[in-house]
């Protein structure tokens, strides 16, 4: 027990060293950002990093002292940059043209949601902006897009997430494909019925149509009915209007209750969701780089490097900054094989210092680094 002591008091006497080594380390750290940014040079400078690892775990006296050298020092380094982003970020960042503005809506606000009338993008719509506005429908999400990119519409709602089936890909590849910006998000409570022409049945039943996600949001129901030919249309809402349509009792949609009074369907069977908490998050699109005071929600998309712990680097910006990161999501670059670009939700508002720090670290070491929104976020509805 003696010997257990001595070697912890050892450790105790090298550890206050290393601390002491580390803060003089991020002294000189200071002057070394003060000198990059009186010549305009990049904080990160990967070939000098190189350099330095192979210095120092050449030092080291075996393979597992060596590897650890070299996780100890990446460290290092990664603390040193962050602590010259905000040295840099303290003295102001480009926001990219970012400013804060209040959401002004009107009676001749135009708003576009894709589908037809019933659709559950028009419930976020309405949910959002209330009906006093000028809302019309076009048909798919990247018509929506060129919408509000061209002026046609003020905002866009789309779809990005739903509880039970997870993202929306095409609107996150539309994201950094168009300029446009989140502005707001609004959740829908998505309840899911069975529609069909008054005098059906669930009987004679032998085609149902909804969107894609809208029928894997309904397996377990659909699995039931394995004689059914599942056909998939663009949205829920298209759905309903199709079996409208056609004027055969042999056909059913899966979609809201809204949808069936748009249409004048009969609900053949309510709460067909696997999961009774599934709701979709929509967003809110603007062409405007503007935000609200209170925005307490930031979207970014950036590229990176197909290299051993590029992302682990760049995720440190957030932790080392208390900076909470709700989601990330990643989707791969078309023509660029294995090469992905990722799309990350944090907490915190664009005037916030740690939000700059850790946008001006991120935004110096990643490609194609965008913001895409600061908005007011919405929790989950029950």
């Amino acid at each position: 027990m003696e010997d257990l002591i001595k070697l912890r008091d050892e450790i105790d006497i090298i550890d206050d060293q290393i601390v002491s080594l580390y803060e003089r380390r991020m002294a000189v750290a200071e002057g070394v950002a003060a000198y990059k940014r009186s010549v305009g040079k990049p904080v990160l400078d990967k070939e000098r990093e190189k350099i330095k690892i192979q210095k120092v775990t050449a030092k080291a006296s075996n393979d597992f002292n060596r590897q650890g050298v070299e996780s100890l020092f990446s460290q290092i380094m990664a603390v040193s940059r962050m602590l010259q982003y905000q040295k840099l970020a303290s003295e102001g960042m480009d926001l990219d043209g970012f400013h804060m503005e209040s959401m002004k809506i009107l009676p001749t606000t135009k708003v576009v949601y894709t589908g037809v009338p019933g659709a559950y993008a028009e419930a976020a719509m309405n949910g959002y902006f209330g009906q006093e506005i000028d809302g019309f429908n076009v048909e798919t999400f990247g018509d929506a897009m060129e919408a509000v990119q061209s002026g046609k519409a003020e905002y866009g709602v789309l779809p990005i997430e739903n509880s039970s089936t997870g993202s929306v890909n095409d609107v996150y590849d539309l994201l950094s494909a168009y300029d446009n910006h989140i502005v707001g998000e609004y959740m829908v409570k998505i309840e899911h019925a069975l529609l069909g022409l008054p005098g059906s049945s669930l009987e004679n039943i032998h085609t149902v149509y909804s969107h894609p996600q809208g029928l894997m949001q309904c397996s377990q129901f659909l699995d039931k009915c394995r004689d059914w030919q599942q056909v998939s249309l663009q949205n829920t809402a298209a759905s309903a209007k199709r079996v409208m349509d056609d004027k055969d009792l042999g056909q059913a949609a899966i979609a809201s209750k809204q949808a069936a009074k748009n249409y004048g369907l009969v609900v053949l069977k309510e709460k067909l969701n696997d999961l009774d908490n599934n709701s979709t998050r929509f967003v809110v699109i603007s062409n405007k780089k503007t935000f609200q005071e209170n925005a307490d929600k930031i979207s970014i998309c950036f590229e990176l490097p197909h290299e051993s712990g590029s992302l682990y680097s760049i995720l440190g910006h957030f932790i080392f900054n208390g900076l909470n990161m709700t989601r990330i999501e990643s989707r791969p670059i078309k023509g660029e094989p294995w090469q992905y670009r990722f799309f990350i939700d944090f907490n915190g508002n664009l005037r916030e210092q740690a939000v700059r720090n850790a946008l001006h670290g991120i935004q110096s070491e990643t490609e194609s680094f965008r913001i895409l929104g600061n908005y007011i976020g919405v929790e989950q509805p029950c």
